[in-house]
């Protein structure tokens, strides 16, 4: 007997949902895919625009951290200042996604990372070193490394990057702390003038006395206010100096090392002199590691006889060129295309106790983390002496106070396995809390809502530990700066648009 059977034609809820989003992607990547051929034939010759599968696509669009890369829909290198402002134009109409790399060392994804538009500042690398006004003006696209070695032979130098690799561009926009911070302050404390492509296209340069607004909120501001691409920076005589790292592996004078450091921290105040303090797990292996450094060939008797006087397994000390020193240091090559993390913790001081926890830390978070693919952990003790806020006589954006210098204590964590990025982050999270704990029961009750760092911040910190009692006053130079958000477009700690009226455009 025949049976009479009635089908829906209706498809289930999920697979109309899947179909829709499906249909949504396909039409942003659609949309993306003709910004960057609009870009393209906006652009003036040699600016190219590059796309997946060429080496040059993997050239201008991936970072030294694998967990901070996105895929873009195209990557766009431009040569000039007005080629990215025919980029940010073309990005406000169309209102695409996009992203601003310069060396690509930032470690959070998300912060100089697109599916959009990516742009590089790479072909900004140019370098005019003025012997009369002791100033060089570079392009944003430039290694720290780079420019050290092109201002050696007039004998001067800048602060910049501590290791190699690392980009101008985002160092100097997020604040800066150098091994010169004791005696010239932050790295854009040194800036005299930004060379800056507003978001509506305009190109202008930008100093104390043409902005002064502007010049505040570009000084740790970040990439809310356009696309700088040249900076001019003040110099200072640099000859030979003395410096190198100190490597620890006997868990025995791990004790030693921390004592120093604290003594190092409490007693210090000589403004050439730098320590930077590494408590480390390598591949299995807990370390202790001093970077000293003095800005001169050799440093006082007994500056730093505690460190040199402990039991090491390696050394690079010596007396040698800046530039020398900081291409010895291995860590970027060693690490690069892991995954990686960043996160800061603000520290008035480094105490004993606070160094016994930080090593107390590393051997027990180390261990249970090696299961997860990790590769490195490490903490970044950097007691730079009080007096580097007062280098500067202007506001700056960052630190929002300067009552008090909390010095950019950095924990850092590697691994291979992209499983596991959201362990890790929870792991450093975790360690950051137990350190402000520490520091809190030391006497330190504001360390939990002091200005944070941020090239040390991960991409999800809360913007009032970036900008605290700054924020409305960044609100005010964004909305007269760029009134259309369009740098809200990109990734970054965004200051919070407040939109203008149509008629006052």
């Amino acid at each position: 007997m025949a049976m009479n059977r009635t089908y829906s034609t209706t498809l289930p809820l999920f697979l109309i949902l899947s179909l829709a989003i499906s249909f949504i992607v396909m039409a942003q990547s659609t949309q993306i895919q003709d910004v960057c051929a609009q870009i393209a034939t906006a652009l003036s010759a040699p600016s190219a625009v590059h796309y997946a599968g060429t080496e040059s696509f993997k050239k201008f669009s991936e970072h030294w951290a694998s967990s901070s890369n996105q895929v873009p829909a195209c990557a766009v290198q431009p040569h000039t200042a007005d080629d990215v402002g025919k980029i940010l134009q073309i990005i406000d109409r169309t209102r695409t996604p996009f992203a601003v790399m310069g060396g690509g060392h930032a470690t959070s994804p998300f912060l100089s990372s697109t599916e959009g538009v990516h742009i590089s500042t790479s072909a900004f690398t140019s370098i005019e070193y003025n012997e009369v006004t002791k100033t060089v003006k570079f392009g944003a696209g430039l290694k720290w490394e780079e420019l050290y070695a092109a201002l050696e032979p007039y004998g001067v130098n800048v602060p910049g990057g501590r290791i190699p690799g690392v980009g101008v561009g985002g160092f100097i926009l997020g604040g800066g702390y150098s091994l010169h911070t004791n005696q010239v302050g932050l790295s854009f404390d040194s800036i005299v003038a930004f060379e800056l492509v507003k978001p509506t296209g305009e190109v202008v340069e930008v100093t104390h006395e043409s902005d002064p607004e502007l010049f505040f909120a570009l000084k740790g501001g970040g990439n809310n206010f356009g696309v700088v691409t040249k900076f001019t920076m003040k110099t200072f005589p640099q000859g030979q100096i003395w410096g190198g790292t100190i490597t620890y592996a006997d868990p025995a004078v791990f004790g030693a090392v921390n004592a120093a450091t604290a003594k190092f921290s409490a007693e210090s105040t000589d403004p050439k002199a730098v320590l930077l303090a590494y408590t480390t797990f390598f591949q299995g292996t807990p370390l202790l590691q001093a970077q000293v450094f003095y800005d001169g060939p050799e440093p006082p008797a007994g500056l730093f006889d505690e460190f040199l006087n402990i039991s090491s397994v390696a050394s690079t000390v010596a007396t040698q060129s800046f530039t020398a020193m900081i291409n010895a240091i291995t860590i970027s090559r060693d690490l690069a295309g892991v995954r990686a993390h960043s996160l800061g913790v603000s520290v008035p001081a480094y105490s004993l106790s606070f160094m016994t926890v930080l090593t107390e830390q590393l051997l027990s978070v180390g261990p249970e983390l090696s299961d997860k693919s990790l590769i490195f952990l490490g903490f970044v003790s950097e007691p730079f002496i009080p007096s580097v806020l007062s280098h500067n006589t202007h506001d700056t954006a960052y630190p929002f106070t300067r009552d008090v210098l909390y010095t950019p204590f950095n924990i850092f964590v590697a691994w291979a396995d992209p499983s596991q990025d959201k362990a890790m982050k929870v792991a450093i999270e975790k360690i950051s809390e137990v350190l402000e704990k520490t520091l809190v029961e030391e006497g330190y009750k504001d360390v939990p809502t002091s200005p944070l760092y941020p090239n040390y911040a991960l991409w999800d910190a809360p913007l009032e530990r970036i900008y605290g009692t700054n924020l409305p006053k960044l609100q005010e130079v964004k909305r007269r700066v760029d009134p259309g958000d369009v740098m809200g477009l990109a990734g970054g700690f965004k200051v919070p648009f407040k939109a203008v009226v149509r008629d006052e455009l």
